[in-house]
């Protein structure tokens, strides 16, 4: 055998175990069509239809971390204990906060099927110890709506309606009502600037109602370009004790916002030796003012400020700027001040802080 022949034959075998090998091959089977998230726009930025579903959904929330020193009394500093000859110290006061939201949005037949939930998980020490902890878990927000229809967990109406006490980070150095309540709530919009709310509340804590008889809270609304015109009143059944706010805001420019807020009530609501009565009026004595605005240097950096007093003789201060280091971060350094002269619902006390607060939002 020849070397030709030789290499005629090895070529010819080489071939026929290629095609065996070719028939007895695995077939892979064709990938099947992605289905990728599609962008819903309808409720705004971030929102995206959950696949095989006609609901939207965003997710977001915000990454957050404050640094407080100075007075206890301006809930800016805190106190300790010292660890080498136990006397008391002023410290920092710190919070490391993880925040997590989601809303959904739907249309019906019966109108828009909202939902938004928020819950916040917090790290840190309190005003009144140094011992730095996990502060447990907190659901802030988790509410259905359907139309003007909401219910589940939220802020009191007496609150969230009329608007909070300005872009300050301590905006109760004076007290203007409390937050967490489980509702059930109608929204009402003209479309043409009027709105209006009726809430019936649970109130939480000591404020919790004790019968059937729910807090109640009803508001009207007129808003325009130049600004808004707010009233609400609330009802707190378990002392039978009436509160309300009225609110004036002004767009007085393209950069600059104010507004000013007055709170009214039964001045024995609360005093120094019987606290808690009255859910909606925290605020001491019959009558309370808010007042501050908003100025916006450029797209990055804005000044807030609001003051505050009350029928008690106690004044706040609070001013802060804050700056966008890029969009989504921002750092804020606030300066609040208290003074409360004494009277019927506390002694003489004064005080004053500062915080700075780094926030990644997304």
């Amino acid at each position: 055998m020849n070397i030709k022949s030789l290499l005629l034959g090895s070529a010819a075998a080489l071939i026929a175990v290629s095609g065996a090998r070719a028939a007895d091959a695995v077939v892979v089977a064709e990938p099947e069509p992605a289905e990728y998230v599609k962008i819903c726009d309808v409720y705004g930025a971030g929102y995206f239809y959950i696949p095989g579903t006609e609901t939207c959904l965003r997710i977001g929330g915000y990454v957050r971390y404050d640094i407080g020193g100075g007075d206890v009394e301006s809930f800016d500093g805190a106190l300790a204990v010292d660890h080498q000859d136990g006397s008391i110290n002023h410290t920092w006061q710190k919070n490391a906060r993880f925040t997590l939201k989601t809303w959904t949005g739907q249309e019906t037949e019966l109108g828009t099927l909202k939902t938004y939930t928020e819950t916040r998980f917090n790290f840190g020490n309190t005003a009144l110890s140094n011992e730095a902890f996990n502060k447990g878990v907190s659901l802030n927000f988790a509410w259905i709506q359907l139309g003007g229809l909401r219910v589940g967990k939220d802020e009191s109406a007496f609150d969230t309606f009329i608007g909070y006490a300005g872009n300050v980070i301590q905006d109760t150095l004076v007290p203007y009502g409390s937050f967490d309540t489980n509702v059930v709530q109608y929204y009402f919009d003209a479309g043409n600037g009027f709105s209006a709310v009726v809430s019936l509340e649970e109130g939480a804590g000591a404020n919790t109602i004790d019968s059937y008889v729910p807090h109640v809270v009803g508001g009207v609304k007129w808003t325009q370009g130049w600004g808004a015109i707010t009233a609400v009143a609330a009802y707190d059944s378990n002392y039978e004790a009436w509160a309300g706010k009225a609110r004036l805001d002004v767009n007085a420019t393209n950069e600059l916002s104010l507004f000013l807020m007055a709170g009214f009530g039964n001045k024995d609501d609360v005093t120094e030796l019987n606290t808690g009565h009255n859910f909606f009026k925290l605020w001491d004595g019959s009558w309370a003012v808010w007042g501050g605005g908003s100025y916006k240097f450029n797209e990055k950096t804005s000044f807030n400020v609001q003051a505050s007093y009350d029928d008690g003789k106690k004044f706040g201060l609070a001013a802060n700027i804050a700056y966008d280091i890029v969009p989504g971060f921002t750092v804020t350094g606030e300066v609040d001040y208290i003074n409360a002269s004494a009277s019927d619902w506390h002694g003489k006390f004064d005080g004053i802080g500062g915080m700075l607060r780094f926030q990644r939002s997304f």
